[in-house]
């Protein structure tokens, strides 16, 4: 059967466009929270501490963080689709747990859920378009991937706005997440293809023969001891730290200046709709100008965005900093895990992106802690302000301690 099988992203374009699809419809889910939740949070529940508040955000990026790594795990043990079709399935209860919660633990319990899901399922298409592509086109394969699921985050985080601004905030907005659910799961069951066969494919004809590492050697590896996996760690920790303040703290903002709905949910899309966008260009730059300094310098614009929306009250400057910030979201997103790719021997890939996921996605956490603290006792522009600090310095890291990987060609 390998004789067959040939990687490249024009090779195998019919599986990756649909792997595309399905992406997008992981990324709606979580773009049905994006606008309402700290809204819902407030009027429905009338909370008021911001650490209370994010607290969803909270859960949602350790099972998502924990789940990424075993979904890497399970990847390499049981294949991709089953993997892909559980985090679906798990998926299934996030919109009625959204419509029909008589308080706060329940909103709690559907963002335990759409975690667990979002690690399953997001992580899965990533290892697959990966496996699909091969080495030539890492970072326009990974520059498409999460094009589809952030500008799916915007239209999504756009959409349920409107529709609240017209209804309420519940239950029409989240109508949504059932359609979403069902096409999803419908999608990876009956037409998505295994894709484990491609990498064994690639492994069969690496130059590469050294035996694979053990589990605590790659998490090792990919979290402290490699200068390269680090620093791609460490920036996609700090990158999903600010989007996890983001995602809770400037709806707030917003609102506190009182914007309505339709304006806040305008202003939540334009960060990931610029995000998504760029993507598609950032990922295909990567592989021409390298990985390193699109990181670095990302970081750096995330920074500036995040400062210049911290210190504004205007709707014009909110809109260039969300922009900023997507933009330099852009540069780094598709290029870490590109960069990843460039460095690591195919036999352990999923395990590195798994491992990598976890780190990135208990950003979320970190920020929502971190931002939910320093808003209550400081105040939320400062909470805004100490975020804008860290992302300077995670680009700091990445220029000092990181090297060119696309150059290299090393696997480790």
């Amino acid at each position: 059967m390998s004789h067959n099988i040939k990687l490249g992203l024009k090779e195998n374009i019919h599986q990756f466009t649909l792997l595309i699809i399905v992406n997008s419809f992981v990324g709606a889910m979580i773009g049905l929270e994006r606008t309402l939740l700290p809204e819902i949070a407030e009027k429905d529940f009338h909370m008021v501490a911001k650490t209370a508040i994010l607290s969803f955000i909270i859960v949602f990026g350790l099972s998502k963080a924990i789940t990424n790594y075993f979904a890497g795990r399970f990847s390499d043990r049981y294949g991709r689709k089953i993997v892909l079709v559980i985090g679906w399935l798990l998926a299934i209860p996030v919109p009625f747990l959204l419509i029909h919660a008589p308080n706060w633990n329940w909103i709690i319990l559907a963002n335990i859920f759409l975690g667990i899901s979002q690690g399953l399922t997001w992580s899965t298409t990533v290892i697959m378009k990966i496996d699909l592509v091969g080495s030539k086109q890492r970072g326009l394969a990974m520059g498409l991937n999460e094009f589809a699921g952030y500008f799916a985050v915007a239209l999504s985080a756009l959409f349920t706005g409107y529709i609240a601004s017209i209804y309420g905030l519940r239950p029409e907005p989240f109508y949504l997440g059932i359609g979403y659910v069902i096409i999803g799961t419908l999608l990876s069951l009956f037409l998505v293809k295994e894709t484990s066969h491609h990498v064994a494919h690639e492994i069969a004809s690496h130059e590469d023969k050294s035996v694979k590492p053990d589990e605590w050697n790659i998490f090792l590896k990919t979290s402290f001891q490699d200068k390269n996996l680090s620093s791609i760690t460490q920036a996609g920790f700090v990158n999903n730290l600010n989007d996890g303040m983001a995602w809770g703290l400037f709806p707030i903002l917003y609102a506190s200046l009182n914007f309505d709905l339709k304006t806040i949910g305008m202003l939540a899309a334009i960060y990931p709709a610029s995000w998504g966008l760029l993507q598609i260009i950032t990922g295909y730059a990567s592989d021409k100008v390298g990985r390193k300094w699109p990181i670095a310098y990302g970081m750096w614009i995330q920074g500036l965005g995040i400062l210049l929306i911290a210190f504004s009250s205007n709707l014009v400057p909110f809109i260039v900093g969300n922009l900023l910030l997507g933009i330099g979201t852009a540069l780094v997103y598709p290029t870490l895990l590109a960069a990843i790719g460039d460095v690591v021997h195919p036999s352990w890939r999923a395990s590195s992106v798994g491992i990598y996921r976890l780190w990135r996605d208990s950003g979320y956490a970190a920020g929502a802690i971190i931002a939910g603290v320093t808003a209550d006792i400081f105040g939320l522009r400062n909470a805004i302000g100490l975020v804008a600090i860290v992302t300077f310095v995670s680009g700091l890291v990445v220029a000092i301690r990181m090297r060119e990987t696309l150059k290299k060609k090393k696997t480790i």
